[in-house]
Formats: C-alpha cells, sequence, structure tokens
C-alpha cells in the first residue's frame, strides 16, 4: 500500500494539506506526479541504489520528490536549508547525491552550491523561478508519464545525523532491491500501535528535512490518511490547524508541548482539540510535569516513542503505562535493550548505564569504518551513546547522553535533571545544562536559560532559578551560575545543540 494505492480507491481524498496556505495535493495527484519525477530519475540515469538529496522547506512539492525517489529504489537525503554551501556540500559529496532538488525559498543556498562547491551533482533542479546553473524542475517533469515506471522499487533514507555531538554522519542500511510493501516501513507498526486507519488525518508541525516529520508523513500515505503540513510550527497555529481540520494524530516534541503550555490561558483554550485521539511525542526527553500538564489538558492520549536516526531500537508507551511509570519511554518495539557499565558488563535491573540494543536494523556510517564499530560490541549490540536504566517491568528510562555528562570532582552529573526541572519553571521557556572548565573540579554546572518575559533576565531571576533546582535536587546537581539567552540553538524538532553552547563557554575560559 502506498500513494498508487489510494489514487486508485480515493483519488481525491487529500494526500497533503499544507496548514497555513490551504494548499491541497490530492492522492492522485500525489501519485502522478512522483510517478513523473521517478520517470526523470530513470531518464537521469539513476538506477536503483543511487542517491537524490532534496532540500527544501516544508512545501505542497516535497513529498511528490520524496515518492518519486522512494517508488524508483533510490536513497533520499534530506538536506536541512540552513546549511552553509559548505557544510551541504560536505553532506553531498559524502552521500555521494547524483541529483539535487531546491525550490525557491533555498535559491540562496542554492547559489553558493556552485559545481566547484558540490562537484558530485550532476543534475541541479529548482521548483521555482530560473537561476542560472540551475533546469527547472517543472518543465523537467512536465512530459514524463503519470504512470509507474516499469521496474518500480521500494527505496530509502540515507540520513544524517543532526551533528549535535560532532559532525554530520550518514546512517545508510543495506540497499535490497524489493516491492514496496508496509513491510518495508518500520514507521507502520507504529502507527497501528497508536491506532491510525485510512481517512484519518496527521498533523505534521516539525521540519519535513529531518527523519521523523518525513518518515511519519509519508507513512501516512501507505495507509490513506491526510498529512497536514505545518509551514513552520507556532504554538497558536499549531491548535487552530487541528480545529480546522479535525486533527486525529500528531507527532510532535516537548518543546512544542512547552509553548503550548505556556501560551496565555485565553489563547490556549479556546481552540477545540477534542479530535486529537493520539499524540505521540519523541527526539528529546520531556519532563515529567509539562507531560502531566499535557494529559491534564488534551486527556489520556499522549503516547512516546524513544528511538535514533540509526535504528537500532525502538521503546514505546501509552498514557496509562507511562501514569504506572513516570519519566519512562516505554518497554521495547524492536530490539532488546540492555545497560552496560564502564567495564562491558551488563547491570542489573535499576542500574545506570549506556543503553545497547539488541536485535535491530543494521547499518553503518557511511565511509567511518571507525564509528560503525564504535556503534557496536562483540554481541552485536549497538548504541547511539544514551544513558538509562531498565525498572523491574521492563520500562527504560533515559538519564542523559554520554557526550553531555558532566564530570564534577569525580562524581558523573546527568545535565538533563536540571535541564527539565527548570524548563517546569513558570517564567523558563527553555534551558541548557552543561559542564564548564573549573580549575579544582575539573568541571562545574553551567546552565543557559530563555525566559518567558526577557525583562525579568537578570541577577533576581537567577537567584529564584538556582533555590529553585536546590529545593528539589541535590545541590552538585544544580547549575552554579545562570545566564540568559534570547533563544537557544535548539533545532526545529526538539534537538539541543548544547555543544555549540560549550564551545562557547570552553573558548571563553
Amino acid at each position: 500500500m502506498y500513494p498508487a494505492t489510494f489514487a486508485a480507491s480515493a483519488p481525491d481524498r487529500p494526500a497533503v494539506v499544507m496548514a497555513g496556505s490551504g494548499e491541497v495535493v490530492t492522492y492522485r495527484q500525489l501519485d502522478e506526479r512522483s510517478n513523473r519525477a521517478a520517470h526523470l530519475f530513470r531518464d537521469l540515469g539513476l538506477r536503483p541504489g543511487d542517491v537524490v538529496a532534496i532540500c527544501m522547506e516544508n512545501n505542497a512539492r516535497y513529498h511528490e520528490v520524496y515518492w518519486g525517489t522512494r517508488r524508483s529504489g533510490l536513497y533520499v537525503v534530506p538536506l536541512n536549508p540552513a546549511l552553509t554551501p559548505a557544510e551541504a556540500g560536505y553532506v553531498l559529496a559524502d552521500s555521494g547525491a547524483r541529483v539535487l532538488v531546491m525550490s525557491q525559498a533555498t535559491a540562496g543556498l542554492a547559489a553558493g552550491l556552485t559545481p566547484d562547491a558540490a562537484p558530485g551533482v550532476a543534475t541541479r533542479l529548482m521548483i521555482g523561478p530560473d537561476l542560472p546553473g540551475w533546469d527547472s524542475y517543472a518543465d523537467a517533469v512536465a512530459s514524463r508519464p503519470v504512470t509507474p515506471i516499469d521496474d518500480e522499487c521500494e527505496g530509502d533514507l540515507l540520513q544524517y545525523s543532526s551533528g549535535t555531538t560532532g559532525r554530520p554522519k550518514g546512517i545508510k542500511r543495506e540497499f535490497r532491491s524489493q516491492p514496496i510493501s508496509l513491510a518495508s516501513d518500520p514507521t507502520i507498526a507504529f502507527l497501528r500501535a497508536i491506532g491510525f486507519e485510512e481517512g484519518d488525518v496527521y498533523l505534521s508541525p516539525a521540519p519535513l528535512y529531518h527523519t521523523a516529520p518525513i518518515v511519519w508523513s509519508s507513512a501516512i500515505h501507505r495507509v490513506g490518511g491526510t498529512s497536514v503540513v505545518m509551514e513552520r510550527f507556532d504554538a497558536e497555529q499549531a491548535l487552530g490547524a487541528i480545529e480546522r481540520h479535525r486533527v486525529t494524530h500528531s507527532l510532535m516534541v516537548p518543546t512544542m508541548f512547552v509553548r503550548m503550555l505556556k501560551l496565555p490561558a485565553e489563547r490556549r483554550e479556546r481552540w477545540d482539540v477534542s479530535s486529537l485521539r493520539t499524540v505521540v511525542h519523541a527526539a528529546a526527553p520531556c519532563p515529567v510535569e509539562i507531560k502531566r500538564a499535557m494529559i491534564d489538558w488534551w486527556g489520556p492520549i499522549l503516547s512516546e516513542f524513544y528511538s535514533s536516526s540509526e535504528l537500532i531500537g525502538a521503546t514505546f508507551i501509552t498514557t496509562p503505562e507511562w501514569l504506572a511509570h513516570p519519566g519512562s519511554v516505554g518497554r521495547p518495539m524492536l530490539g532488546v535493550p540492555h545497560v552496560v557499565g564502564a567495564d562491558g558488563a551488563e547491570l542489573p535491573t535499576g542500574g545506570t548505564g549506556q543503553i545497547w540494543f539488541e536485535g535491530g536494523r543494521p547499518f553503518t556510517y557511511l565511509h567511518d569504518e571507525t564509528k560503525t564499530s564504535e556503534a557496536f560490541d562483540a554481541r552485536g549490540w549497538a548504541t547511539v551513546g544514551d544513558i538509562g536504566h531498565l525498572d523491574e517491568d521492563g520500562y527504560l528510562y533515559l538519564t542523559d547522553r554520554t557526550a553531555f555528562t558532566i564530570i564534577s570532582g569525580g562524581v558523573n552529573i546527568y545535565p538533563q535533571e536540571a535541564e527539565n526541572l527548570l524548563v517546569e519553571h513558570p517564567a523558563v521557556l527553555d534551558a541548557a545544562v552543561f559542564g564548564v572548565p573549573h580549575p579544582e573540579m575539573g568541571e562545574q554546572v553551567q546552565a543557559v536559560v530563555q525566559p518567558v518575559d526577557w525583562s525579568r533576565a537578570g541577577d533576581d531571576l537567577e537567584a529564584e532559578l538556582i533555590e529553585y533546582c536546590r529545593s528539589r535536587l541535590a545541590g552538585y546537581k544544580c547549575p552554579r551560575s545562570i545566564d540568559f539567552a534570547r533563544e537557544l540553538p535548539r533545532s526545529e524538532t526538539g534537538k539541543l545543540h548544547k555543544r555549540a553552547l560549550q564551545q562557547e563557554y570552553r573558548s571563553r575560559s
């Protein structure tokens, strides 16, 4: 099942709706347009296993290009339009992309991607006005057939990690020529777990160039639903889209919850969200009290999954389970989790250590055998560096990432605890906690906070927040000082780019 299935059975059903503009792409249109794209890729000489890159903002044509690659057996690399030409050029060269599709909104970046900057890209296609050195995508697909290519087969994502702990790494799974099917898409298991059915409506609030947003919104097309795509997340506009389109399901990140909860009550409560049946959250830890507040507001409809772009494993938890195991990210859906100590031995129940998964999907870090080998142990278990523990019922809890552990006076401090606590304070919109050099202790705990009201930034709020932390956490876990920022370096999918803050503070010292 995929767009062609529903182009036949429900051709006029919306496959994609842009939340802001209201532009609609029906299943017939998505099927025909993605077929044209698939024919174009074949005519350009691309064969199964080759690579196409997409660098666009959220727009109504994103899914046709994406599905054009998926149904022609190609790897697709979604690129963040915020990258510099050098950063984008690195990913294009590293991935081996032969075709690049961009849009008018990314024309500034496109102008910098000269043949010298991305020498391996043989064909550059632009959706929108003419740009010197670029071919018109509209002209290129106009004469292609709207019927499927003869050798249609399942493609795959070639994702690049967000680079929060270093240079982006290409995550590649072995290409296997196989028919397009539900079984080839692991997201279908999540959709079944949350009761998504044909005709349901999914809100996609995050940028499609990130892994979860594109795989979830396109998986909706495998089961006959409608993806309502926000051009850019805004807390109140998201609530408006839920009411207007009678959204039944969504995938969000905790920062979106925080922003909605901190809207003034009269603006937050004016919207009807009763159509929602399940909202899933992932990508970053959700503070316990933030999740409780969302459950109080929306009811017991929140589910959560934990996974990674590498797909080494995955867990899932519903609201009733979470209320019985607050703070947990669930029990395994893919693979078997193990918690391992520094000596490589598996820890007993309740012990905190590095999380490894057995039985996940195989992958490699492209062109980096060392990083690939470091991700696996002698038992074949894999890790992405997260820290946590398992309880006696097999529920997994996350503590932090290995890369962000603060070592102060020989004691390990996991900054996520203080971050979660700070975000629960009514004056805080966002927070980052990390280690900075200290001459005696090695490191000390530093926080940077984005206040709800910038006029409150200053010594009084700093003292209030430090006392707030000390009243709820052991003193050694709390920040010794707090700085204020108008915005933190967080991706639109909620991942905090903490390394940038660490580097800034280390350079100061």
